[in-house]
Protein backbone atom coordinates (compact mmCIF):
# COMPACT_ATOMS: atom_id res chain seq x y z
CA UNK A 1 0.00 0.00 0.00
CA UNK A 2 1.12 3.49 -0.69
CA UNK A 3 1.18 6.22 1.92
CA UNK A 4 -1.79 7.87 0.23
CA UNK A 5 -3.83 4.64 0.47
CA UNK A 6 -2.94 4.24 4.15
CA UNK A 7 -3.96 7.82 4.94
CA UNK A 8 -7.23 7.39 3.07
CA UNK A 9 -8.00 4.14 4.89
CA UNK A 10 -7.18 5.72 8.27
CA UNK A 11 -9.39 8.72 7.61
CA UNK A 12 -12.30 6.46 6.57
CA UNK A 13 -11.94 4.41 9.76
CA UNK A 14 -11.85 7.59 11.87
CA UNK A 15 -14.94 8.97 10.10
CA UNK A 16 -16.85 5.71 10.53
CA UNK A 17 -15.94 5.56 14.23
CA UNK A 18 -17.10 9.13 14.71
CA UNK A 19 -20.39 8.41 12.95
CA UNK A 20 -20.98 5.35 15.13
CA UNK A 21 -20.17 7.25 18.31
CA UNK A 22 -22.71 9.93 17.42
CA UNK A 23 -25.22 7.61 15.77
CA UNK A 24 -27.75 7.66 18.61
CA UNK A 25 -28.52 11.35 18.23
CA UNK A 26 -29.45 10.88 14.57
CA UNK A 27 -30.93 7.37 14.71
CA UNK A 28 -34.21 7.05 12.86
CA UNK A 29 -35.26 3.68 14.19
CA UNK A 30 -38.88 2.77 14.88
CA UNK A 31 -39.75 2.80 18.58
CA UNK A 32 -43.33 1.54 18.16
CA UNK A 33 -42.98 -1.07 15.41
CA UNK A 34 -43.83 1.28 12.55
CA UNK A 35 -42.11 2.87 9.57
CA UNK A 36 -39.99 5.99 10.17
CA UNK A 37 -39.21 8.91 7.90
CA UNK A 38 -37.51 12.22 8.68
CA UNK A 39 -38.72 15.63 7.54
CA UNK A 40 -36.94 18.82 8.69
CA UNK A 41 -35.29 17.25 11.78
CA UNK A 42 -38.59 15.67 12.86
CA UNK A 43 -39.02 11.89 12.85
CA UNK A 44 -42.47 10.62 11.88
CA UNK A 45 -43.26 7.02 12.80
CA UNK A 46 -46.38 5.57 11.22
CA UNK A 47 -47.88 2.47 12.81
CA UNK A 48 -50.62 1.19 10.50
CA UNK A 49 -52.74 -1.82 11.43
CA UNK A 50 -56.12 -2.89 10.01
CA UNK A 51 -58.00 -1.47 13.04
CA UNK A 52 -55.87 1.50 14.12
CA UNK A 53 -53.44 4.00 12.62
CA UNK A 54 -50.99 5.87 14.85
CA UNK A 55 -48.47 8.60 14.13
CA UNK A 56 -45.67 9.33 16.57
CA UNK A 57 -43.55 12.48 16.22
CA UNK A 58 -40.04 12.95 17.60
CA UNK A 59 -38.17 16.23 17.48
CA UNK A 60 -34.41 15.56 17.65
CA UNK A 61 -35.13 12.22 19.33
CA UNK A 62 -37.56 13.57 21.93
CA UNK A 63 -41.34 13.02 21.74
CA UNK A 64 -43.08 16.05 20.26
CA UNK A 65 -46.11 17.59 21.98
CA UNK A 66 -49.09 16.60 19.84
CA UNK A 67 -51.82 18.06 22.08
CA UNK A 68 -52.47 20.86 19.54
CA UNK A 69 -51.69 18.82 16.43
CA UNK A 70 -53.78 17.21 13.73
CA UNK A 71 -53.00 15.19 10.65
CA UNK A 72 -54.62 14.02 7.44
CA UNK A 73 -53.38 10.63 6.28
CA UNK A 74 -53.95 9.23 2.80
CA UNK A 75 -53.44 5.51 2.21
CA UNK A 76 -52.93 4.42 -1.40
CA UNK A 77 -53.23 0.67 -2.05
CA UNK A 78 -53.40 -0.06 -5.78
CA UNK A 79 -56.40 1.90 -7.05
CA UNK A 80 -57.90 2.28 -3.56
CA UNK A 81 -57.53 5.58 -1.75
CA UNK A 82 -58.49 6.16 1.88
CA UNK A 83 -58.34 9.54 3.68
CA UNK A 84 -58.10 9.47 7.47
CA UNK A 85 -58.11 12.27 10.05
CA UNK A 86 -55.71 11.66 12.95
CA UNK A 87 -56.37 13.29 16.33
CA UNK A 88 -54.28 13.57 19.52
CA UNK A 89 -54.36 10.46 21.71
CA UNK A 90 -51.80 10.79 24.48
CA UNK A 91 -48.29 10.84 22.97
CA UNK A 92 -49.46 10.25 19.38
CA UNK A 93 -52.00 11.10 16.70
CA UNK A 94 -54.47 8.29 16.10
CA UNK A 95 -57.57 7.06 14.29
CA UNK A 96 -59.54 3.84 14.74
CA UNK A 97 -61.52 2.15 12.00
CA UNK A 98 -61.01 -0.24 9.11
CA UNK A 99 -57.85 0.48 7.12
CA UNK A 100 -56.07 -1.15 4.19
CA UNK A 101 -52.55 -1.65 5.49
CA UNK A 102 -51.02 -4.33 3.28
CA UNK A 103 -47.29 -4.31 2.61
CA UNK A 104 -46.46 -1.93 -0.23
CA UNK A 105 -49.29 0.49 0.59
CA UNK A 106 -48.17 4.08 0.13
CA UNK A 107 -49.02 6.63 2.81
CA UNK A 108 -48.86 10.42 2.77
CA UNK A 109 -49.52 12.41 5.92
CA UNK A 110 -49.93 16.17 6.27
CA UNK A 111 -49.32 17.28 9.86
CA UNK A 112 -50.26 20.60 11.41
CA UNK A 113 -48.90 21.52 14.84
CA UNK A 114 -50.23 24.54 16.73
CA UNK A 115 -50.47 27.02 13.84
CA UNK A 116 -47.07 26.20 12.33
CA UNK A 117 -46.79 25.52 8.58
CA UNK A 118 -47.90 22.02 7.61
CA UNK A 119 -45.33 19.26 7.08
CA UNK A 120 -45.74 16.36 4.67
CA UNK A 121 -44.22 12.91 5.23
CA UNK A 122 -44.33 9.91 2.89
CA UNK A 123 -44.12 6.22 3.79
CA UNK A 124 -44.29 2.78 2.21
CA UNK A 125 -45.80 0.22 4.57
CA UNK A 126 -43.95 -3.03 5.21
Amino acid sequence: MTLRSLLLAASLVAFAGSALAHGDEHAHTPLHGGVVTEVKDMDYELVAKPGVVQLYLRDHGKPADVAKASARLTLLAGTDKQDIDLKPAGDRLEAAGSFKTAAGTKAVVVVRIDGKPASTARFTLR
